[in-house]
């Protein structure tokens, strides 16, 4: 999904996003994306808050049940606390963003990081870190469902994927000996508020998912990683810097560049090309298919009906990957 797409066509993607993932959803966005008056409402926001998942949440923070029919969404957005200036879900909207702390997307980012696992630990830095939750792969177990069997790894809670492709037959999972997160809203897993606005941007139907995400909270909890507050733009050398003196440097993030404007992804890109051209880090990059299309053209052409994040190691496309971990295609041996 674009952020910076025209509303009605951002509304129809996420429709199209989450039609077999959240029914709820699916139908929300369907009709906001047919409804002049709810578009019109929506036009007030800033761009970056228009985004349906963000809207969704805060309607929901604020009592409208979901699952539950459009109507309750629309005449909550419509009424006197929704949409217009003074209205509480505006203001959520405008306090919060989606910040998704997606645990399940280490099923698909762990075996990037286990091209780099040797005898050194791992120094591990996430841009767009959210709470950190995803800063701690060598805590979880996995099981990857192949076309060959299954491949398992690790002690902790379990994740699982389904997996298309050439697939590696055995994934050694890094130790890591540094991690650390930057963000420019950083969450702490202590803080309650924040973790239940983290649950409360599951999609409606998705229990597993909240399930999983409880856990994570706790084991981040159990070891709270570090979390910088500041612009990955700016912030990023320093801290793979920083992170050099303890280990080989693996800097990853997923559904984050999004985020940025289209001139600031090129930066960004350039910036991440430098430093592995350098020798300072590695990249493992998962976003969207239109993100960092020159990643993106490095693998075979994505159907235009696959809805999937491109899943890249030091600017090579290696994977397309589900939204939320649970599904993968590799793409090379």
């Amino acid at each position: 999904m674009e952020p910076y797409a025209p509303i009605a066509e951002q509304y129809g993607d996420f429709a199209r996003w989450s039609r077999d993932e959240s029914p709820c959803f699916a139908d929300w966005a369907r009709g906001a994306a047919e409804d002049p008056d709810v578009l019109g409402a929506l036009s007030g926001l800033p761009k970056l808050k228009q985004q349906p998942n963000l809207v969704f949440a805060a309607a929901r923070w604020h009592g409208v049940p979901a699952p539950g029919p459009y109507s309750g969404l629309r005449d909550a957005l419509l009424g006197e606390d929704g949409l217009a200036h003074g209205g509480a879900i505006r203001a959520t909207i405008l306090a919060r963003s989606t910040q998704t702390n997606e645990v399940g997307r280490l099923a698909t980012l762990t075996p990037a990081f286990a091209m780099f696992a040797g005898e050194e630990p791992l120094a591990l830095v996430e841009a767009g870190t959210s709470a950190g939750l995803c800063l701690h792969p060598d805590r979880y177990s996995y099981a990857w469902s192949t076309e060959h069997g299954p491949v398992t790894a690790g002690d902790g809670p379990r994740l699982e994927c389904e997996v298309a492709g050439p697939f590696p037959e055995q994934v050694t999972l890094p130790q890591v000996a540094w991690r650390a997160g930057i963000d420019l809203n950083p969450l702490s897993v202590t803080d309650e508020d924040a973790m239940a606005w983290l649950e409360n941007l599951v999609w409606p139907e998705q229990d597993k998912r909240r399930e999983r995400l409880r856990t994570a909270v706790g084991v981040a909890r159990s070891d709270p990683p570090a979390v910088i507050a500041g612009d990955l733009l700016t912030e990023l050398p320093g801290v793979v810097e920083q992170a050099g003196a303890t280990g080989p440097v693996v800097v990853f993030h997923s559904a984050v560049i999004a985020y940025l404007e289209a001139a600031d992804r090129v930066r960004f890109q350039e910036m991440m090309t430098s430093l592995v051209g350098e020798g300072r880090c590695h990249w493992v990059s998962n976003e969207g298919t239109n993100v960092l299309p020159d990643l993106t053209a490095t693998g075979p052409p994505v159907p235009e009906d696959l809805s999937t994040f491109v899943l890249g190691v030091d600017g090579r496309a290696v994977a397309w990957t589900h939204g939320h971990g649970s599904s993968m295609t590799w793409l090379h041996p």
